[in-house]
């Protein structure tokens, strides 16, 4: 399934959104359908993710103009859980072989 990441600028403010359905056979619209919001962290507040959160909950289909959108990517899946697997585990310690001391 792929997962589509929108840039465009609504109301002089630049938005990305991620959604899994994009259709863009209107002429004058790029249809983005199916959004995926950004999860709520209890402990990390990010307005941007609010922000985006209270415009676009109850969207259904989102129908941009081709000159708000500044970029579209595709991924074959969602690029931020990439980001969560790669990160290195809270507490681990990383020794550079270059620092350790050799007995004399």
């Amino acid at each position: 399934m792929s997962v589509f990441r929108v840039h465009f600028s609504w109301k002089d403010k630049e938005y990305t959104l991620k959604a899994t359905s994009l259709d863009m056979t209107h002429p004058y619209f790029v249809c983005i359908k199916d959004l995926i919001l950004p999860k709520e962290n209890p402990v990390l507040i990010n307005p941007a993710d609010d922000d985006i959160r209270q415009n676009f909950a109850g969207v259904r289909q989102l129908m941009l103009p081709f000159q708000s959108v500044s970029l579209i990517e595709e991924y074959t899946t969602d690029p931020d859980d990439r980001k969560e697997e790669q990160a290195t585990a809270r507490g681990e310690v990383v020794v550079n072989k270059r620092f350790i001391r050799k007995p004399e």
